[in-house]
């Protein structure tokens, strides 16, 4: 008979999963639409571990949807085909045999990937892309670019009829042209327009960052809409925080009801965010 003592690990998680439960009864039955990318998508070990999150979610009553980003992957594939790219002011142009392999490598390899880490934790997904039952119409971002689109219309019933299944929709960043063209949308672009016509709770963006940093280098946990732009304004936000910010501002607008710039690296990033005091980012309301 073997003896069992508590200690204070234990004692700790029993106090963690007690001091959760009024964030368990915030996000009962919420939409909370997550961006996947960056170190969450860069291991087998952080997919995991980000499915088991997801899954735990929706059991408790979250309705979660991803969106992903895959562009690590679409860069390895096509050097392996020598498929060669132009670029236009950084970005690059998506031209017809390009398309075919973003559309390969996104509706394929990874959306694949992230719904079977999800079915392998318990949870049930169905991978679609913004092409799928009219999910996404798009037009052009930029004719320079190609195939580069930008939301014009999300028509998210499809995604409502997932939730109200239990399903997890896990959504590649394709949308279809009026003439029936596809266009490559960026990640943090296309999950920003799921989670305005969801009028999500919450839009979480997984970043490799942590998070939204003042002229000190400080991490600020909450901003409002308005703070955000005085920083752009100032220089004090820039680079490639500057997207993901505009992406945030542009949900909020859209009735997105906070948004928020995560650390992916953090363990359990989604849940520290949702089910905690503290956070795992910076969250951003109106105002």
């Amino acid at each position: 008979m073997r003896k069992q003592d508590m200690n204070r690990d234990w004692i700790a998680t029993a106090q963690t999963l007690s001091q959760a439960l009024p964030y368990l009864q915030r996000y009962a039955d919420a939409t909370v639409v997550i961006k996947l990318g960056g170190h969450a998508m860069g291991s087998d070990e952080a997919m995991q571990e980000f499915a088991r999150d997801v899954t735990l979610m929706r059991q408790i009553g979250v309705n979660p949807v991803v969106v992903h980003g895959g562009g690590p992957m679409i860069n390895a594939m096509l050097k392996r085909l020598d498929i060669q790219s132009e670029f236009v002011d950084g970005k690059r142009v998506t031209d017809a045999a390009t398309m075919e392999v973003v559309e390969m490598v996104l509706s394929g390899l990874v959306n694949a990937r992230i719904v079977q880490a999800i079915t392998e934790q318990g949870g049930r997904a169905v991978g679609l892309s913004g092409k799928d039952s009219g999910l996404i119409l798009c037009e052009p971002e930029n004719p320079a670019l190609g195939l580069v689109g930008k939301p014009s219309k999300v028509d998210p019933r499809v995604l409502r009829d997932l939730a109200d299944k239990g399903i997890i929709p896990v959504i590649a960043p394709l949308g279809m042209g009026a003439n029936g063209e596809t266009f490559n949308i960026n990640g943090d672009t296309a999950a920003g327009a799921i989670a305005s016509a969801l009028k999500a709770d919450r839009l979480l963006l997984l970043t490799d960052v942590a998070g939204v940093k003042n002229s000190d280098g400080e991490v600020l946990t909450e901003l409002t809409s308005d703070q955000i732009r005085d920083m752009v304004a100032e220089g004090t936000i820039a680079g490639g925080m500057i997207p993901k910010t505009e992406t945030a501002l542009a949900a909020i607008d859209g009735g997105v009801r906070a948004a928020v710039i995560i650390d992916g690296r953090a363990p359990n990033a989604c849940l520290l965010e949702l089910f905690t005091e503290h956070g795992a980012g910076s969250i951003i309301r109106k105002g």
